[in-house]
């Protein structure tokens, strides 16, 4: 079927790269994110930062380790790359379960949306630290009894959904 007049087509290229993308894809982008749950079951708590003075967003709330996809990038590796980042912990990608699905229709960076795939890892290496000392406060074990208030609303959510056993899907500013 030949495409519409003006309507851009993907072109295969010869060098194993993927195909450029189509015009109306690159204007509606969403970011992709990913956030992971490091949940202890053995004594009821997951590991949690606190966003510093000098974060982009959230100054002084309370978050899971969270991160940006970069180009091209797995959505799993972001999540064991941003969790290594963040704390110092280690997963491996196939030892994360999905817990969590956060789409919002807006973000602080991502005017267009994004959609955040919430990991749960009960399978770790290391002790928490916070290696980011200017973008947090804190990162620590929290009791799951004892989750701050002053949290970030999506992944407060999804914290909670995913302790309750409730929705796995969130929607936000549709």
């Amino acid at each position: 079927m030949p495409a519409d007049e003006g309507t851009t087509v993907a072109q295969p290229t010869t060098d194993d790269q993927q195909p450029n993308a189509l015009k109306p894809a690159l204007e509606s982008m969403t970011l992709l994110v990913a956030a992971v749950v490091v949940h202890d079951r053995a004594h009821n708590r997951v590991v949690l930062l606190q966003r510093g003075q000098n974060a982009k967003f959230a100054q002084g709330k309370w978050d899971l380790p969270v991160g940006k996809s970069e180009p091209g990038e797995p959505i799993t590796e972001t999540a064991v790359r941003e969790l290594y980042e963040e704390t110092g912990l280690t997963v491996k990608p196939e030892s994360l379960k999905v817990a969590h699905i956060i789409h919002g229709a807006w973000g602080v960076e991502a005017p267009n949306g994004f959609l955040t795939v919430v990991f749960a890892a009960h399978e770790w290496t290391g002790e928490p630290e916070n290696r980011e000392p200017h973008k947090h406060a804190q990162v620590r074990w929290v009791d799951t009894d004892a989750i701050p208030e002053e949290f970030v609303d999506t992944t407060a959510g999804a914290l909670h959904h995913y302790l309750g056993a409730g929705p796995e899907v969130s929607l936000g500013g549709w």
